[in-house]
């Protein structure tokens, strides 16, 4: 059976060169899909969306229409939220970021995990009373996934990836993580682990850097019923002093290789070798 894969990048900027080595990659290994992940309005832009579609289709890519654009299905983000609140294992956190900065280093934790500090579990350790009147009193929270409570739901996890083989999720690498934002009601890891299931992706690929994402997605996923993709995190395209592309800078984005006189054939050979 062939693989249905994705490729779903946010409209933060244009693309560059590591999103065309991810974009063939997926397309190279199945039936390929776009997604818009636009759910951050403070970032995202139309006319970056709109060069999204510009630059894939100068990479020869085609996709099924319609795309599935983020902001327009928080409905479904909701309802997945209500499902977590459901099984008790989300609670609401009312932390600045600097006040989890400033109990971390009082705590004297590990500053950063691999999205930054690893939260120290202050508004889990509130009790319900607390947690009703505040929300009573309208006072802004994001929801955090309670890992313990979750964990002892699920069981034990594992998941598999192309270039590791079958891996024991370790949800306690990222901590509790945010499900909800205070400002849009969700996040990354609920949308992107609701909306894989919902479009019947059964091969996740994407950069080695989102690794330690999957295992709290493989968690989402046991949580909310949803089936278990394959996934292959591959290496990630590097510029010549050893740096990641990134969106800032604008001497690698399709757009300007394509108005220096750069090819799709002569991108695809510049990244050839990412797997």
């Amino acid at each position: 059976m062939t693989a249905i894969t994705r490729f779903a990048p946010s409209p933060t900027g244009r693309l560059h060169l590591g999103h065309a080595a991810s974009a063939w990659f997926a397309a190279d290994r199945g039936d390929f899909l776009l997604r818009i992940e636009d759910i951050d309005p403070s970032r995202c832009r139309p006319e970056w969306t709109e060069g999204i579609f510009e630059d894939l289709a100068w990479l020869g890519l085609s996709w099924p229409e319609p795309v599935r654009r983020q902001l327009e299905h928080l409905d479904d983000y909701r309802a997945a939220l209500g499902q977590l609140k459901a099984l008790g294992v989300i609670y609401p956190c009312f932390c600045t970021r600097k006040e989890i900065e400033d109990e971390v280093r009082r705590a004297g934790m590990a500053p950063h995990g691999t999205e930054g500090p690893v939260y120290p579990g202050t508004c889990r350790r509130l009790g319900l009373a607390e947690k009703t009147v505040r929300l009573a009193e309208g006072r802004e929270a994001s929801w955090r996934l309670d890992i313990t409570a979750a964990t002892q739901i699920t069981g034990p996890l594992s998941w598999r990836d192309g270039r590791a083989g079958r891996v024991a999720a370790r949800v306690d690498l990222l901590g509790d993580i945010v499900v909800a934002r205070k400002d849009i009601g969700t996040s990354y890891h609920l949308a992107v682990t609701v909306d894989d299931a919902l479009q019947g992706v059964t091969l996740v690929t994407r950069g080695e850097d989102l690794f330690d994402s999957t295992h709290v997605h493989r968690l989402l996923q046991a949580l909310l019923g949803l089936p278990e993709p394959a996934y292959h995190h591959h290496r990630l395209l590097l510029d010549e002093t050893g740096k990641r592309f990134a969106k800032r800078d604008q001497s690698c984005t399709l757009q300007s290789l394509r108005l220096a006189g750069m090819s799709p054939e002569m991108i695809r050979e510049r990244v050839r070798l990412v797997g």
